[in-house]
C-alpha cells in the first residue's frame, strides 16, 4: 500500500475526441473549425475543435449560438457507433500496457503508476503510453502526472496548451493550483463558482486560505471536499475498470399475464427508472436487454448494442422493440426484466447528437424532482400503472465509480 506522497497517478484525456475520430475518417477536416451535434435551432454542441473554440464555442452550448460565433464551422451530425468503437480500441491499448486503470468516461482514463519509479519511471511510462495510443489509434491525447487524481486532471488541462505532457512534482501541488481560477477544480460548477466569486473567491489561492469549517458552512459536505482539492489533497483510489458492468431490474407477477398494455407500461416504467439511475450515477449504457420468463419457466433474453446514452427517448423505443421481437402471444408471462450493460462514466455527452435544449432541460428538471422526492414522483403516463417495480440487482449512486456486482472481493 502506497502512502499519499508515494503515489503516481496519471490522468489521460483524448483531445477533442469526437472531432479527432471524424478527422481520422476525413482528413480534409484537419485545421478547420468543426462542430459535432444536431444542426438545428434547439440542438446542442456535443464536441468542437480547437479552431472552433478560438471563436468562443464550447461543448454543451446551444448550436444556434455556436453558429453565430463561428459561421464558417463545419457541422457534423456525429456517429456514436464510431466513437464507441474508438473508445474501446484505446481502452484495449491501455489495458495491454498498464496493470491498473480506471475508465472515467468514454475519453478519459486514470492510471495508477505507483511503484514504477523503482523500475522504469512513471514519467517514462506515461510518455510511452501516450505515444503508443497516438501510433496505434491515431488519436491525439494529453496527460497529467502527479500524486493524485485531482491534480493530474488539472495538469492534463494545462498540458493541452503546451506539449500535451505535464508532471507536477511531489510537494508542489498547492503552489501549482494556487494561481488558477476556481473553476479549474473538478467539481466546481457554475452555481458554486458564482457563490464563491460573489464572496471574492476567484482564485484557488484564496480558497486555500479559507478555513475549512467556513467552506462547510457555505457548501455543506461538498465544501471540505473542494477545500481539500484546492489544497492538492485527494486520496481517492484508481478503481480497477471492468468492461462488463450492468444495472437491471425485474418484476415477477403474482399471476401470469398476457395483458400487453400492462406489460408495455411496466417495461416503460422499469427502463425509465434505470435511465434515471444512469444519469444520477453519471453513467452511460451501450447495451440494452429485455428478459421474459414464461409460465413454463422458459426464459428468453434479447439485447441490442447502441451508442452510449442515458436518455429515455433513445432507450425506451429500443426496449419496446426488443419486447415485440421476444413476445410469444400464445404464452402467459411470469416475469419481465430490463438490463443496461457495458456502462461507462460520462453524463449526457454522447446523447447530444439527438438531444435538444428542451429535452436536456426537461431531463434536468425531472431528475431534480426525483432526487428530492423519489424516482417514482415523475414518470411517463405509459408507466403510471406499474407499481412496485422491484429492486435493482446492481444499484449504484453518484459516488460509486463501479457497480457493486463488479467489485472484486
Amino acid at each position: 500500500m502506497f502512502t499519499r506522497d508515494q503515489r503516481n497517478i496519471l490522468h489521460l484525456d483524448l483531445n477533442t475526441f469526437f472531432v479527432s475520430v471524424e478527422r481520422l475518417r476525413e482528413p480534409k477536416l484537419n485545421g478547420k473549425p468543426v462542430l459535432i451535434g444536431a444542426d438545428s435551432d434547439r440542438g446542442v454542441v456535443a464536441s468542437c475543435s480547437y479552431e472552433a473554440r478560438a471563436f468562443g464555442v464550447r461543448s454543451a452550448m446551444p448550436m444556434r449560438m455556436a453558429k453565430q460565433l463561428c459561421p464558417e464551422a463545419i457541422i457534423l451530425r456525429g456517429d456514436s457507433g464510431a466513437y464507441m468503437k474508438k473508445s474501446d480500441e484505446v481502452t484495449e491499448i491501455i489495458r495491454a500496457n498498464v496493470p491498473l486503470f480506471e475508465k472515467s468516461s468514454v475519453d478519459e482514463f486514470y492510471v495508477d503508476l505507483s511503484g514504477t519509479d523503482k523500475f522504469f519511471g512513471a514519467w517514462k511510462l506515461a510518455r510511452e503510453l501516450r505515444q503508443r495510443i497516438i501510433k496505434d489509434s491515431g488519436l491525439p491525447n494529453s496527460f497529467g502526472l502527479s500524486v493524485n487524481k485531482t491534480v493530474s486532471k488539472v495538469a492534463t488541462n494545462e498540458a493541452k496548451h503546451g506539449s500535451g505532457e505535464l508532471q507536477v512534482e511531489r510537494g508542489t501541488e498547492k503552489p501549482f493550483l494556487a494561481p488558477m481560477a476556481i473553476e479549474a477544480i473538478p467539481g466546481v460548477g457554475d452555481k458554486t463558482a458564482h457563490l464563491l466569486r460573489s464572496m471574492g473567491v476567484a482564485r484557488i489561492r484564496t480558497m486555500q486560505e479559507l478555513p475549512i469549517d467556513l467552506m462547510q458552512r457555505l457548501l455543506g459536505e461538498h465544501g471540505p471536499v473542494l477545500w481539500r482539492k484546492a489544497n492538492g489533497i485527494d486520496d481517492s483510489p484508481v478503481i480497477a475498470w471492468h468492461e462488463r458492468k450492468s444495472i437491471s431490474t425485474e418484476r415477477t407477477f403474482a399471476q401470469d399475464t398476457i395483458d400487453v398494455v400492462k406489460l408495455r407500461g411496466m417495461l416503460t416504467a422499469m427502463a425509465e427508472s434505470l435511465a434515471f439511475q444512469l444519469r444520477k450515477g453519471q453513467k452511460l449504457t451501450s447495451c440494452v436487454a429485455v428478459k421474459i420468463r414464461y409460465a413454463d419457466f422458459n426464459t428468453h433474453l434479447r439485447q441490442q448494442r447502441i451508442g452510449y446514452t442515458a436518455c429515455d427517448h433513445i432507450i425506451l423505443p429500443i426496449v419496446q422493440d426488443l419486447f415485440r421481437a421476444l413476445y410469444d402471444r400464445r404464452q402467459r408471462i411470469r416475469l419481465i426484466g430490463v438490463r443496461f450493460s457495458h456502462l461507462v462514466g460520462g453524463g449526457h455527452q454522447m446523447d447530444a447528437f439527438t438531444d435538444t435544449e428542451e429535452a436536456m432541460s426537461l431531463y434536468q428538471a425531472m431528475d431534480k424532482i426525483r432526487k428530492r422526492f423519489g424516482d417514482r414522483t415523475v414518470m411517463r403516463a405509459a408507466g403510471m400503472g406499474a407499481h412496485s417495480i422491484g429492486r435493482m440487482d446492481n444499484p449504484f449512486d453518484g459516488q460509486a465509480p463501479v457497480l457493486l456486482a463488479n467489485r472484486r472481493t
